[in-house]
């Protein structure tokens, strides 16, 4: 194996282990070890990653310790890392359920990038997504009043979009016309306003509008702040409605509390689809909620929210939920060809 491929075969494996590392939510610090690595080695010469090898100093590079080390040699000699292997062999199905809304899924319309508060590049979060089985996804970054979130300002926003425009133009030859559309998580204010501007908003394919702030805020002033974003013609998707968490290392939160039967009313009759949000943490709305929105007569979207790679894999979590509740497919509009969606987007 010449130096470039062990290399790569080396970068490969690291990506991979901490993608399965990811999907099955195990801590930050020990994926990032993984990814550390790969950035090291990539960011070298081929021919230094060798003689590294060969003189046994790969450790004395940042971030590579004694496991990452391994998967190196193992990779630039030809194998299969034996960590990898027993990664991949442990790789069972995330739930049982979900299989035939999964197979109609063609997209992620909610997702992050380095660019805000992911953990990978733009185009690593793409290629992924096109593994996973999907033809396109919606890249939704921050808004820029989540600084927490490192939003994006809407002079980074508009960089972003011309980051896009290239990636496009190189993967679709390289991943059979797949495509990245603009999108943007943007923050419903207070008074149910949006954290963009009307310029950029009308600039993107896909919204997704989510409340973040004030989470405890009363019933009817919530509930009025909630049908204001809902109601606004450039927003396409609710995001994570109850801003509960469940489970995960940010601990738990309460559902917020305003009148579903309202706000569920709204997306019907504004045709705002309701986000089936997949993340364990999450799993908003809860199955009461999702029923009513159902028996309402909304449009879906399901949905990682993910915020790095392996987080890609979580779709099965909101398919699951979604054949619970009775969901037709046909009524989740991540089911449908990109030109269909942005039919509607643009509508």
């Amino acid at each position: 194996m010449s130096d470039k491929a062990g290399v790569t075969a080396a970068v490969e494996a690291l990506r991979a282990i901490g993608y399965y590392l990811e999907r099955d939510r195990q801590p930050t610090h020990r994926v990032k070890a993984y990814r550390r690595a790969a950035d090291t080695i990539e960011a070298l010469p081929a021919t230094e990653v060798r003689a590294r090898k060969r003189a046994g100093t790969l450790t004395e590079l940042p971030g590579i310790g004694p496991k990452t080390e391994a998967v190196i040699l193992e990779a630039m000699d030809g194998a299969v890392p034996a960590y990898l292997t027993k990664l991949e062999q442990g790789a069972a199905a995330l739930t049982e359920a979900g299989t035939a809304m999964r197979a109609a899924l063609k997209a992620d319309l909610h997702l992050h990038s380095d660019w805000s508060d992911g953990g990978s590049p733009i185009e690593e979060m793409a290629r992924t997504a096109a593994r996973l089985g999907h033809s396109y996804i919606a890249l939704t970054d921050h808004s820029p009043r989540l600084t927490v979130a490192n939003g994006l300002s809407r002079e980074r926003r508009l960089q972003q979009l011309d980051v896009v425009a290239e990636l496009n133009k190189k993967l679709a030859d390289e991943l059979d016309g797949f495509r990245i559309l603009n999108g943007i998580e943007v923050d419903i204010l207070d008074d149910g306003s949006l954290d963009c501007d009307i310029e950029i908003l009308a600039r993107l394919d896909v919204v997704v509008a989510s409340v973040h702030s004030k989470l405890r805020m009363a019933s009817e002033p919530m509930t009025e702040r909630m049908v204001k974003a809902i109601a606004n013609p450039h927003v396409d998707i609710l995001g994570h409605c109850t801003g509960r968490l469940v489970t995960g290392g940010r601990g738990t939160r309460p559902e917020s509390d305003f009148d579903a039967e309202v706000v569920f009313e709204a997306c019907r009759q504004f045709g705002t689809a309701v986000e089936i949000n997949s993340r364990p943490e999450r799993l908003d709305p809860p199955r009461r909620l999702l029923s009513l929105a159902v028996e309402t007569g909304c449009q879906f979207s399901i949905d990682t929210d993910a915020h790095a790679p392996g987080q890609l894999d979580w779709q099965p979590y909101g398919c699951e939920r979604a054949e619970e509740c009775g969901v037709d497919p046909s009524q989740v509009v991540n089911t449908w060809d990109a030109d269909e969606l942005l039919e509607w987007t643009n509508s």
